[in-house]
């Protein structure tokens, strides 16, 4: 028994060498491939055996072939691939939205805006200057048109967040597809052995799909006895014991664009976690470029109608034979101020002057009409506004069919406004600069665009007088209601500011979170990772010992025919 249980000990000890040899050569053909998770073979002693007096050992064998992976240092690195994926997502957002503002260059906003200023401030020292009338007309054009520029191409970016929300969300998909059709290979392939070993290409392929949808949603994993994983995002499952759910995408319009929120297919929670590049994108577009939209419409609103307000106020060499407002009322009968007339800008109590010229004796009728808001009686409505209006002599007021006040001059006369403290003329959009209510529809007023003798630059003084030109070339430092007593340039400046720091911010957290993961990242190398060195070591030792192995059974051999020929 002896020289046949040292012959099945070296024929078995060939086998392991053999194995191993191979084990190492597959780390070594995938020393490069990403992910990839170095196996091991594992080396047990076989069961000793009684022979005689003695217990003899019958050599090694092998208990199977298993990956080096450390579960916990997976689990961080998942983590710390969600924060720097969600950080790196929003810096990346900040940095397009600055490109887009372009606050540094010669066509900024800012730029645009003391430009624009700059010409009513040469147009005060000559308010009967065709030329310089002219330039105001350009650059309040300009300066319109580039801030509807400048929302149209931040509607761009929030539009191409939307785009990467959608690739985002089907690549998870794919990946919690891809995850739950491995989990039944890995069982049934580790469970057919009697031997514990993994399925190690296909443990990679699914620690690699996990990987990547940890920086897409934040997840955490549980494996389970049979080899299977079990993967959550926050408190919702993704996949759990052979059943999925889906991430879906549900459109929504807001802010003139179209947006995805993306909730789960099962239980239709949102994705809101607290991490994932798919939470830092969707954080991006409404809570970074979405603030800024924000903030650049209520600055707007607030320059159309302040600046309106004092041009209504106004009157230029030229005044109208007809004019119609441009912004008409949902309910003619119900007081300005209300919900139900549905005007953008609000009215307050207040009057404002009418003023009826005699074209050819230049002779003035100055009527008083008062907006009664005061919340006491009746409230002045549009069409009580167009009654008062009516009865003036040598003027005949109306109301169209889509609420629009229509005022029409007697042949002869010619219509002029003055001293607005209601905001009414700049609310219904009458003697007004500009049009529109924000940045979606911000334009000139086509009648200054076309003849600019009705820029309102004096209150009646003649063509020299330049005193509503003063007020309005105060604009950008006046302190206005709508920004909170901030002035158009103390608002506009604070909002870039933050938006700066915020930028640098952002950069300084993604990149402390991608130095925390790329330490994990080194950690998982050295524990998971293959070095050819140390391969080449455990080659080079296994061919030593398949050697030596080799050689027992040609002594064996040898003993065998000694004992033969005897």
């Amino acid at each position: 028994m002896g020289l046949n249980s040292a012959l099945q000990m070296s024929s078995r000890s060939l086998e392991i060498f053999t194995t191993g040899i191979q084990v190492a050569g597959q780390n070594v053909a995938n020393a490069n491939t990403p992910g990839y998770v170095r196996e091991e073979i594992l080396l047990e002693p076989a069961n000793p055996y009684r022979q005689g007096s003695l217990v003899l050992g019958t050599g090694a064998k092998i208990g199977g072939v298993r990956q080096s992976i450390d579960l916990f240092l997976e689990k961080r690195l998942h983590n710390a691939n969600s924060d720097y994926a969600a950080a790196d997502a929003t810096r990346l957002i900040y940095e397009q939205l600055q490109a887009e503002i372009n606050e540094l260059g010669s066509n900024d906003l800012s730029t645009k805006l003391n430009e624009f200023v700059a010409a009513l401030d040469e147009a005060t020292n000559q308010p009967d200057s065709a030329a310089l009338r002219s330039l105001v007309a350009v650059r309040g054009e300009t300066l319109a048109n580039d801030i509807v520029a400048l929302r149209d191409r931040v509607n761009s970016l929030r539009s191409a967040q939307s785009v990467k929300v959608e690739s985002l969300t089907e690549e998870a998909n794919q990946l919690i597809n891809e995850i739950a059709h491995l989990n039944p290979q890995i069982t049934k392939l580790e469970a057919s052995g009697l031997l514990q070993s993994d399925a190690g290409a296909l443990r990679t392929q699914r620690y690699n799909a996990l990987n990547r949808l940890s920086e897409i949603v934040p997840i955490k994993f549980q494996e389970r006895s049979d080899g299977s994983v079990d993967v959550y995002s926050g408190t919702n499952y993704l996949i759990l014991t052979g059943h999925t759910q889906q991430l879906e995408l549900e459109a929504r319009g807001d802010r003139q664009v179209v947006i995805h929120d993306v909730s789960l297919s099962e239980t239709d929670a949102l994705i809101n976690g607290s991490g994932g590049e798919l939470q830092g994108v969707i954080q991006g577009r409404d809570e970074v470029i979405g603030a800024f939209i924000d903030q650049l419409d209520q600055l707007t609103s607030s320059f159309i109608f302040e600046f309106n307000k004092i041009h209504s106020s106004g009157e230029g060499l030229s005044g109208y034979t007809e004019i119609e407002s441009f912004n008409g009322v949902d309910d003619t009968s119900a007081a300005l101020n209300s919900d139900e007339a549905g005007l953008f800008f609000e009215v307050e109590h207040g009057s404002f002057q009418l003023k009826v010229t005699n074209a050819l004796t230049g002779i003035t009728q100055t009527t008083n009409i008062a907006i009664d808001l005061d919340g006491v009686g009746t409230d002045t409505s549009l069409d009580s506004l167009q009654a008062s209006l009516d009865a003036v002599g040598n003027i005949s007021a109306s109301i169209s069919t889509d609420g629009h006040l229509q005022l029409n001059a007697a042949d002869g006369y010619e219509i002029k406004f003055g001293n607005d403290t209601s905001g009414v003329l700049a609310s219904l959009g009458i003697n007004t600069f500009f049009t529109g209510t924000d940045t979606s529809n911000l334009k000139i007023n086509e009648i200054v665009k076309n003849d600019q003798n009705f820029l309102a630059t004096g209150r009646g003084g003649g063509p020299a007088d330049n005193s509503n030109m003063l007020s309005l070339s105060g604009i950008l430092d006046k302190g206005l209601t709508g920004l909170n007593g901030s002035s158009i340039n103390q608002f506009y400046d604070t909002t870039i500011t933050n938006i700066a720091q915020k930028t640098a911010a952002t950069a300084t957290l993604a990149s402390g979170t991608e130095a925390y993961r790329g330490g994990l990242q080194n950690q998982r190398e050295q524990f998971s990772g293959v070095s050819l060195d140390e391969e080449a070591i455990k080659i080079m030792n296994f061919q030593n010992s398949y050697q030596a192995a080799a050689r027992l059974v040609t002594i064996i051999d040898e003993l065998y025919s000694v004992l033969l020929n005897m």
